[in-house]
């Protein structure tokens, strides 16, 4: 499996690229990284250094790849925070040239516009490019419940509301989604709820609540899920693969008393999850 993953990426920690990329090589995909920004350590720290590439800077990237001659044989793209519109189009146009070369390819897109403990974190003009171009072209979607009430503009306090939320989602364009970070009036408050949905039919996945607060965990179930629902064309089935495997991840993080999640020291979680989780039909 190839996938072409276009997100940031940090020398320190585990965000965007530096989150997706292991656990997809883990599992055997080869992994094309375009990285979108390159900073030393993740933003929620305060402070950083380094620098924000340009849309032009990622297009040109994934021109020379393409002169590689490697298009036809790439399975996916994955895209996460996209920084600023100019960036999101050369994403979009990487994805329009996979898909013209490999028409069985997959688009993923982690709309990354926000969280509830934050609100929006991007800048002005990324939701509507989310909403009118991304999400147009996209098979997967992973967006977080804030980001699925945005996006929607669909109240999403109880299970029914979400489903909803979701079928507004998939008029957008993606045919599969999944929910992370849900909470609604049924979540008990030791638990955190997911989503699956995929033609018609809902799944949803509940995992305890750990003690923690960390980034890039989102970056990684998003790879996680695209990964699985590629291996085994089932979004319900991704979706307890890959909350099975972040699960374990958290888990060990939280018990490490770790700030960055531990990619590599749980690296065994992706392969031979530690605890497993399955969905039930909602």
């Amino acid at each position: 499996m190839n996938i072409l993953s276009i997100q940031s990426w940090v020398s320190y920690g585990h965000v965007g690229n530096a989150s997706a990329v292991f656990p997809l090589q883990r599992l055997g995909a080869e992994v094309w990284a375009v990285n979108t920004v390159q900073f030393s350590n993740h933003t929620g720290y305060g402070g950083w250094k380094g620098q924000v590439f340009t849309g032009e800077q990622i297009a040109a990237l994934v021109e020379g790849i393409a002169e590689r001659g490697v298009l036809p044989a790439c399975d996916a793209v994955l895209s996460g925070y996209m920084g600023d519109v100019g960036i999101g189009t050369a994403i979009t146009d990487a994805v329009g040239r996979v898909k013209a070369a490999n028409p069985a390819a997959v688009y993923c897109c982690d709309p990354v516009i926000g969280d509830d403990d934050t609100g929006v974190y991007v800048r002005p003009g990324i939701a509507d490019f989310m909403r009118e171009r991304a999400l147009k072209l996209a098979d997967i979607a992973t967006p977080n419940r804030f980001e699925l009430e945005l996006l929607t503009g669909l109240p999403t306090s109880t299970l029914d509301e979400v489903k909803t939320a979701i079928l507004r989602l998939q008029a957008l364009g993606p045919r599969t989604v999944l929910v992370t970070s849900l909470r609604t009036n049924e979540t008990p408050d030791d638990a955190i709820d997911m989503v699956a949905a995929e033609d018609g039919a809902f799944h949803l996945l509940r995992t305890p609540v750990l003690p923690i607060t960390v980034n890039g965990a989102g970056d990684a179930i998003a790879a996680l899920f695209l990964f699985h629902r590629m291996a085994t064309g089932s979004a319900a089935e991704a979706a307890g693969r890959a909350a099975s495997s972040i699960y374990g991840l958290l888990r060990r993080t939280a018990e490490a008393g770790s700030r960055e999640i531990l990619i590599v020291a749980a690296q065994d979680e992706f392969v031979a999850p530690s605890r497993s989780f399955a969905t039930i039909p909602c």
